[in-house]
């Protein structure tokens, strides 16, 4: 099992940059593959990136592609999600989430742990 925390939401102007951090606690953390999701007011949770156990493949959406990078440190216990060009559109909820069999899927369903999120805010 694993917990996991989020942090380093906040307000942002767009264009701007923002980096989002989710530390795990619990075994084997290097076993997962871990991934970021949002949720807009009023909308679905939807997937942004996932990378593998091993940080060695990655897998974007379409409307972050070139703008957001994922990372992970397995030393650390920590995956990250670097955000540049930051848009009003991406505005939301950002979600971390982990499993272990998630082989670079981006269902929310096939993610089984998550974190309590954090808050990104893009002013125009």
């Amino acid at each position: 099992q694993v917990q996991l925390v989020e942090s380093g939401g906040g307000l942002v102007q767009a264009g701007g940059s923002l980096r989002l951090s989710c530390t795990a606690s619990g075994r084997a953390f290097s076993t997962y593959d871990m991934g970021w999701f949002r949720q807009a007011p009023g909308k679905e949770r939807e997937f942004v990136a996932t990378i593998s156990w091993s940080g060695g493949s990655t897998r974007y959406a379409d409307p972050v592609k070139g703008r957001f990078t994922i990372s992970r440190d397995n030393v650390k216990k920590a995956v990250y999600l670097q955000m540049n060009r930051l848009k009003p559109e991406d505005t939301a909820v950002y979600y971390c989430a982990a499993d272990l069999f998630a082989r670079l899927r981006i269902g929310v369903g096939d993610y089984h742990y998550w974190g309590q999120g954090t808050q990104v805010t893009v002013s125009s």
